[in-house]
């Protein structure tokens, strides 16, 4: 069995306890006269065991506590030493602060039994008020020492679990953070996937036609699409880029767009996809004294009409191009309707990011969400989006 090492501290703890009784017992300062024991020697065998119990306070309180209680009970046989008896108080309270968690409930209790008990034996035995004033003295020398032991520990555990309750607070206010930058992340990227990529798809449809047909009218018209879209590309990525340099902190941009300016998005859309042989309208059933949707709202539906028309502009084959808007008292329904199929001639290459960052919009505000083929009235299939959003803004259910 390999023996605990002993702290630094205990060493030096026993040392002065040993060097103090030493000195004590070479001047015969004792605590008491005539005991069972009378050799000077005698009392110097429980101020060592005493000072060996103080080393290994720390590291095995238990067994210095039970082998102290034996020494101080043997001091009481020999003339005793007052260091004897400060060091058991050392070793009473070490035992409580550095024990184990059922010791630390124990020895306060049996400490104050035993003061009691020993209290009251000694009135009956002696019948007058020295038995009090021995009663008082054990209490200070086992009791209080214990009682304090437990104080501080008490008060060494809250320390440590206010802590850990610190680190767990500050551990969650990282995750947030994290999660918060995530999530920024995300939503930018879809604003500037949702600004820009219809312009792009615009300039890239109308380059390709540029370059694969020879024709000058159809050049400069396509040159005439491709700069009206650089330009307003530039636009919304200055705007994209003010808003991110700005420390106002609001949500959302001021001049958010709204549904009252579907009829410009759609005019664009017609200017783009003349080349195409695509067809825009609009279908708006909303009645004009309806409570107005929330900006959050409006701003998704707004950008989803606007991703499904780039969707459009990008792969839908000739045909007609149609956005429903309806409304009732819970929720606003957007459904954009195309030609599905294989389109002859340039098309702009998609990632399907548009797609993604539509469902995450209508998520975001608890609304539901399709995209795909569905058949048509005359057997035929139409490329639907469709989407509906809460009248009221709402976090989505966990």
């Amino acid at each position: 069995m390999r023996l605990p090492r002993p702290h630094r501290d205990d060493l030096l703890i026993a040392f002065i306890g040993l060097s103090g009784g030493l000195v004590l017992w070479s001047f015969g300062l004792y605590v008491t006269g005539d005991r069972v024991f009378g050799e000077r020697w005698a009392t110097l065998v429980p101020l060592v065991v005493m000072a060996a119990m103080e080393a290994v306070r720390r590291t095995a309180p238990r067994t210095a506590l039970i082998v102290g209680t034996l020494a101080i009970a043997a001091d009481q046989f020999t003339h005793g030493s007052l260091a004897t008896v400060l060091m058991f108080t050392d070793v009473v309270y070490a035992a409580v602060v550095y024990g184990s968690p059922a010791s630390a409930r124990r020895i306060p209790y049996t400490t104050g039994l035993i003061t009691v008990a020993i209290t009251v034996v000694l009135l009956i035995w002696w019948q007058n008020a020295i038995a009090l004033l021995v009663g008082v003295l054990s209490g200070m020398l086992s009791f209080l020492p214990a009682l304090t032991g437990a104080i501080v520990r008490n008060h060494r555990e809250a320390a440590e679990a206010a802590k850990l309750r610190a680190e767990q607070t500050a551990l969650l206010a990282e995750m947030d953070r994290a999660q918060a930058v995530v999530a920024e992340r995300a939503r930018m990227a879809r604003e500037l996937h949702d600004m820009v990529a219809n312009h792009l798809s615009a300039i890239a449809i109308h380059s390709t036609a540029a370059l694969s047909i020879d024709d000058a009218a159809t050049t400069r018209q396509a040159l005439t699409v491709i700069r009206e879209n650089s330009v307003a590309g530039l636009a919304e990525m200055r705007r994209l880029i003010g808003l991110l340099r700005d420390s106002g902190g609001d949500a959302e941009p001021a001049a958010a767009p709204r549904l009252s300016g579907l009829e410009a998005l759609i005019a664009q859309a017609r200017t783009n996809g003349a080349s195409s042989g695509l067809a825009f309208t609009l279908d708006d059933s909303r009645e004009e004294t309806a409570e107005p949707l929330p900006a959050p709202v409006e701003l998704a539906a707004y950008r989803i009409v606007q991703e499904s028309l780039t969707n459009a502009l990008k792969h839908a084959p000739a045909g007609t191009v149609t956005v429903f808007l309806a409304r009732d008292a819970r929720a606003l329904t957007v459904r954009v309707t195309s030609p599905f199929g294989d389109r002859p001639g340039p098309r702009a290459p998609g990632s399907g990011a548009g797609l993604v960052g539509m469902r995450e919009r209508v998520q975001l505000l608890g609304g539901e969400f399709e995209a795909g083929p569905c058949p048509d009235g005359d057997g035929s299939k139409i490329w639907q989006v469709r989407a509906v959003l809460p009248a009221e803004e709402r976090t989505p259910e966990a």
